[in-house]
């Protein structure tokens, strides 16, 4: 396939100079490709068919013999995953559907022959159109339609050899932005030496990343990440949106940054071999899967090591700006009072009406967010460090053939702020996903108030031990209102099912003395919570 620049053709196909996509444009023009013959016709109905989804509309277009129904035969093969599958033509029965093998429905259209817009009716278009994949050829016969369509025109080219086509590829809305991620994607994989790599999607997480394992011939692996930049949502508080509001990261930058600042000080953060900041896409280096845990509960000397790590990370003096490329620098922002009030405030928002079916008076609410503000202001001014945010069981790796603390491999670490040190223990020894005890709780806090005196001859032990019980109650707080939210909001319900262990934290974590005023608004207003006990299994 040979990209067209400028509505022209006859340029080889492109090389990596070429392949930068920059981010969807609603002005962008079209994408014009040339292809020399059948193998590149096939080529790209590959690639067009990985971007299509239930409800898609395909339309299309060009003159008799143009090669509409040899690029819909060759998407419907790809789709089907069955390339010796018979697609005969429509012409006649103007509609034909097709089952896959993932289950999803595919209908292949010629509406040539069509009478009026009745015959769709008579046919069932609308109603089956609704969750396939439909690929239309003669569209404008369709009319105005909702659907995300993908707009497919083919021109014969004969001055570039008999079988030679030019296809203009465009898409409405949703359908354009997934056409330029996806061209995005292959310009990246080519440029990086990835592009015969198969792609395999893998577990996503809770926020809009998405990550597939790309898995080379030879056997070689790597990770891409997909992480387009963060749009705004509605303002939430003083005209800035949630993300704002918490310090969430805005755009690929902040990963990349903090990546390459972790491996600069020896941890095993991912080394990146591939990148397009513009799009929010990188390829990773494959730390593997290899867990901390085991049958949902810690490995100890995986997690001693764990803590070792946030010891030693914890002890060094570290910078609030890391570089992310030439030219271009990531400023770490505070994990300040306004964003850890506002993350608290999830608990009566979505936890309290949602699961525990309790309406808060305005009163009751403000009382909520005057009593962490009082728990929480000696914290905000201490000496503050990395807080990676995220660092427990399902963001840590263990990599058996690195040694010391190298074994640990750390990935996830976008939403870095700086914040106290406590923060990123109490998430490691309260995983909202991990039983734990808290006598296994216990002996791992003295091991990382050993390894940080070791390091640090200023360390307060009992300033610590307050800063941990205060801010593993707020993260228990926070987790407790998003996966509340999740289930009510987004549709998740399986975060649900870790509900009785965080309650358990937050009970355990109440019962400090820095915490009594909380423990009291809990017992007005939420006793059953205040009740709660860890559901967790004896200690490994």
């Amino acid at each position: 396939m040979s990209e067209v620049p400028d509505s022209t053709a006859g340029s080889p196909r492109p090389g990596p100079s070429q392949g930068e996509a920059q981010p969807a444009s609603p002005r962008r023009a079209a994408w014009e490709v040339l292809l020399p013959e059948e193998g590149a016709t096939e080529d790209m109905a590959a690639f067009l068919a990985g971007i299509l989804m239930p409800g898609d509309l395909v339309a299309l277009s060009g003159g008799l013999g143009a090669g509409k129904t040899t690029l819909a035969r060759a998407m419907i093969r790809e789709l089907a995953g069955d390339p010796a599958l018979e697609v005969p033509s429509p012409t006649f029965t103007l509609m034909q559907p097709y089952e896959t093998h993932s289950g999803r429905t595919v209908i292949h259209a010629d509406l040539y022959r069509l009478r009026g817009p009745d015959e769709l009716v008579e046919l069932g278009f609308d109603e089956l159109s609704e969750t396939a994949i439909t690929l239309v050829e003669w569209p404008e016969r369709l009319g105005a339609r909702e659907n995300p369509t993908l707009t497919v025109e083919l021109s014969l080219r004969p001055e570039f050899g008999e079988e030679a086509r030019l296809v203009r590829i465009d898409g409405t809305g949703d359908m354009r932005e997934r056409l330029e991620r996806a061209r995005a994607v292959r310009a990246l994989l080519a440029r990086s030496g990835w592009d015969e790599a198969e792609r395999v999607l893998m577990q996503g997480d809770a926020s809009s990343r998405a990550y597939e394992r790309l898995v080379k011939p030879d056997g070689e692996t790597a990770v891409l990440m997909i992480s387009p930049p963060r749009p705004d949502g509605p303002p939430v508080k003083d005209g800035k949106p949630y993300s704002a509001v918490v310090k969430l990261a805005e755009s690929i930058h902040a990963f990349v940054g903090m990546d390459r600042a972790l491996r600069a000080i020896g941890f095993s953060a991912p080394k990146i071999l591939g990148e397009n900041l513009n799009a929010g896409l990188l390829i990773l280096e494959d730390l593997g899967a290899e867990p901390v845990t085991e049958n949902g509960a810690p490995r100890p000397e995986r997690y001693a090591e764990a803590v070792r790590l946030l010891a030693k990370l914890h002890a060094t003096d570290l910078p609030t700006t890391v570089p992310v490329s030439e030219g271009i620098d990531h400023a770490i922002p505070p994990y300040d009072l306004e964003a850890l009030l506002f993350e608290a405030d999830l608990l009566p928002e979505w936890y309290a009406p949602a699961i525990r079916g309790a309406t808060l008076s305005p009163e009751a609410r403000g009382a909520f967010r005057d009593l962490w503000a009082e728990a929480l202001k000696d914290l905000i001014a201490e000496p503050a460090t990395w807080t990676l945010r995220d660092y427990h069981s399902p963001n840590l790796i263990w990599l058996p053939e690195r040694t010391g603390l190298e074994r640990v491999g750390v990935i996830d670490f976008q939403d870095a702020v700086m914040g106290h040190p406590a923060y990123d223990v109490a998430s490691l020894l309260q995983d909202a996903r991990v039983d734990a005890s808290a006598d296994f709780e216990l002996r791992l806090l003295g091991l990382y108030i050993r390894e940080r005196r070791g390091r640090d001859i200023g360390f307060d032990m009992q300033a610590f031990a307050r800063a941990y019980a205060v801010l593993a109650a707020q993260r228990a707080t926070k987790i407790l209102g998003i996966f509340a939210r999740l289930d009510r909001r987004d549709g998740k319900p399986g975060y649900l099912a870790h509900l009785p262990r965080v309650e358990g934290y937050l009970a355990r974590n109440l019962a400090h003395p820095a915490l009594a005023g909380l423990r009291a608004w809990h017992e007005t207003h939420l006793p059953s919570l205040v009740a709660a006990r860890p559901d967790v299994d004896p200690t490994p």
